[in-house]
C-alpha cells in the first residue's frame, strides 16, 4: 500500500543537520528525565510494572516516557504509536534477552512474558501516528538523502518512503534525534540487534547518516496511520 507522501508542516520540532544531534550528556539527561517520570508513575500506581494487569496498566507506563498523546517526553525517544506490531514485538523481545540494550527498557522488559509483549506490541500499532510537526528537509539534504539511499537501499527493506512493513519499522516522520542516534549506534556497534544493520551504516558516511536522518523525520503520509 502506497499512499503520496508529502512533508511535514513547518514547526519548532525540526532539526537542521548534526547541530541539534544530542552529546552524551544530554542523552544521560534523558535518560534520567525518563527514569523520575517512570518512578513518579510507579509511585503513583502504588504497584511495580510486574504488577500492572491490563494491557492499558502496562501501556501506562510506557507513556511516562513515550508520551501519553503518542508524542515522546524527549526528542531522543521513538515515537511507537502506529509502529508496526511485529516490530515492536520484536525488540521488547531483544530488550528482555540483552541482544538490545537500554537503561530503561532493559529492565522493564523483564517484567514481560511473551504474549505481554505481543499485546502491547498489538496495542501501540494501533494507535495513530501523531505529527511531530517536524521540519521538511532543505532541498540539498534531501538530495544527499535520496542519493544515500541508491548507494545502501534502506527503502528495500523499510519500502517505499519508508513506510515500514511487519517487521521493518516505520522511518518516515519519527523523531529525527533518534533516526540519527540509532543509525551512529549501529554504526559504531553499540546497538548490537542488527548484524546487517551495523554493515550497512558502516557502508554510509557520517555526513549521509545525517541526512538521511532529517530527511526522513520531516516526511509523513496522507491517509497514513
Amino acid at each position: 500500500m502506497n499512499y503520496p507522501l508529502v512533508p511535514a508542516r513547518a514547526g519548532t520540532q525540526g532539526h537542521t543537520g548534526g547541530s541539534s544531534i544530542l552529546d552524551s550528556r544530554l542523552r544521560g539527561n534523558e535518560r534520567k528525565s525518563c527514569a523520575w517520570a517512570l518512578a513518579f508513575t510507579f509511585a503513583a500506581a502504588l504497584v511495580p510494572p510486574c504488577w500492572a494487569q491490563s494491557v492499558e496498566e502496562k501501556a501506562q507506563l510506557c507513556a511516562a516516557c513515550h508520551g501519553e498523546n503518542g508524542i515522546p517526553q524527549q526528542k531522543g525517544t521513538p515515537v511507537i504509536w502506529g509502529q508496526y506490531q511485529g516490530y515492536l514485538y520484536l525488540e521488547l523481545r531483544d530488550y528482555k534477552s540483552g541482544a538490545r540494550k537500554n537503561d530503561i527498557m532493559s529492565p522493564l522488559a523483564q517484567s514481560l512474558e511473551r504474549d505481554d509483549m505481543m499485546a502491547l506490541a498489538l496495542y501501540f500499532s494501533q494507535k495513530r501516528w501523531p505529527d511531530l510537526q517536524q521540519q521538511s528537509a532543505p532541498p540539498e539534504v534531501a538530495a544527499r538523502a535520496v542519493q544515500a539511499n541508491v548507494s545502501v537501499g534502506c527503502t528495500g527493506c523499510h519500502q517505499g518512503a519508508y513506510q515500514g512493513e511487519g517487521t521493518q519499522p516505520r522511518l518516515a516522520g519519527q523523531t529525527a534525534e533518534y533516526l540519527h542516534q540509532t543509525m551512529m549506534d549501529f554504526r559504531n556497534r553499540v546497538r548490537g540487534n542488527n548484524p546487517g544493520m551495523t554493515d550497512l551504516m558502516l557502508a554510509t558516511s557520517e555526513q549521509d547518516i545525517a541526512a538521511l536522518a532529517e530527511y526522513m523525520a520531516g516526511l509523513q503520509y496522507l491517509g497514513g496511520q
